[in-house]
């Protein structure tokens, strides 16, 4: 066995849905594995799943039991040379998998990496490339010098925007969105450290496979990540599990070598941590607004004709009106981007994803955000219900 993919799911069911079915276009040339770890889901995400694909391991645990653990349960049971751990709320482009395959071949120094993250409007997603988060490169990000001068090695370290997003790099951290590891390297510095609930075990994991002697790297090829759909991060929950993991990622690696800021870097970890709270709860009231505003919003819908007449149903049975588009990547490559549909008087976007390949969607929104990003929506007659970043709108089964 090749490549095992491993997903930890909690009641995000149609996100996975799109995740999986992405994932198997990508390894068709591979042989792989899919595993999904549902951590006590409630929404029917086990039935509704292996009703579609049935060739998925699925473990259901009967209580959350951490991002961490969860996957690791998957792991010890998983046959793969090489284990990729994928977030339920992503895309993968078709070309993904298989340059990661062929990467870590070629290059066996390689103990993990990473691919460019884009946001659901196109946009570049920093996580994509981090530095190890030490006292100093913490100090920087949460103190504003990182974002005063991003291109600076001292300064903007924590997400290494001094590196050329278009080309492979050698990096420090991978995000755990998308993170693929060298088996073998696993078996050498261990599994995901379970003390981690949620947030923090990729950056552990990513420094010990360095400590290991190993190189981590970022590969230009994309995927979306919606970026924790699951996740209230509006919530104490949230900010606490997440600050929570920084302080035990501190504890772990470096209090030893700085007895004497420990005492401050906990006191400055609960300050950042009270103000995105108060920050993602003006967020939160935004996020609301834009998706009641949706509705008020111009929509683009390029695909087969049938699938053009079963969204322009869901979108008219939700108050909604939009542009219809018959295309295909044979006969418009460009998407929304074609001259003559002027793209740019539109807010959303939404494929056909049957008409069109997932690695074509991403390139072509990516493309096009930096004169006018557009939000994306992706449609399948498979699935009958259309998946934008914040709401599932659905048809009739």
């Amino acid at each position: 066995m090749k490549l095992s993919v491993i997903i930890v799911n909690y009641n995000v069911k149609y996100y996975l849905e799109q995740t999986i079915f992405s994932v198997y276009r990508a390894v068709r040339n591979l042989e792989a594995e899919v595993w999904v770890v549902d951590n006590a889901s409630t929404d029917g995400s086990k039935e509704y799943i292996l009703q579609r694909f049935p060739k998925v391991h699925y473990l259901y645990n009967e209580e959350n039991v951490g991002f961490s653990r969860a996957n690791n349960q998957a792991i010890r049971l998983s046959e793969g040379e090489y284990v990729l751990l994928l977030n339920p709320d992503t895309i993968v482009g078709e070309d993904v998998l298989e340059a990661g395959v062929r990467f870590l071949d070629e290059n066996p120094q390689a103990g993990a990496l990473g691919v460019a993250m884009l946001k659901d409007n196109g946009g570049f997603a920093w996580e994509s490339r981090r530095g190890v988060p030490t006292p100093f490169t913490s100090f920087c990000k949460m103190s504003g010098l990182g974002s005063l001068f991003p291109k600076s090695r001292t300064f903007g370290k924590y997400y290494m925007r001094y590196l050329d997003e278009t080309q492979v790099n050698e990096i420090e951290i991978i995000s755990g969105a998308f993170n693929m590891i060298r088996r073998s390297a696993l078996d050498r510095v261990g599994l995901l450290d379970e003390t981690f609930f949620m947030y923090g075990e990729d950056i552990d994991l990513s420094y010990r496979i360095l400590l290991g002697g190993y190189k981590n790297y970022y590969l230009p090829v994309r995927i979306i990540h919606y970026k924790g759909e699951s996740t209230q991060k509006s919530s104490y929950r949230y900010v606490h599990t997440f600050y929570n993991a920084m302080l035990i990622f501190f504890n772990k690696h470096f209090r030893k070598k700085h007895l004497l800021l420990s005492s401050l870097i906990h006191i400055a970890v609960v300050l950042r941590g009270g103000i995105d709270l108060l920050k993602n709860k003006v967020q939160l009231r935004c996020g609301k607004k834009r998706e009641e505003d949706m509705l008020g919003k111009r929509i683009l819908c390029l695909g087969a004709k049938e699938a053009l007449c079963e969204m322009e149903q869901i979108l008219h049975a939700n108050g909604m009106t939009a542009a219809f588009v018959e295309a295909d990547e044979k006969t418009m490559p460009q998407g929304h981007l074609t001259e003559g549909l002027c793209f740019t008087d539109y807010d959303w976007v939404v494929y056909d994803v049957d008409a069109y390949s997932y690695r074509r969607i991403l390139s072509l929104l990516q493309e096009g955000f930096g004169r006018k990003p557009l939000y994306l929506g992706t449609y399948s007659r498979q699935w009958r219900h259309l998946v934008t970043h914040k709401k599932i709108w659905y048809g009739k089964d």
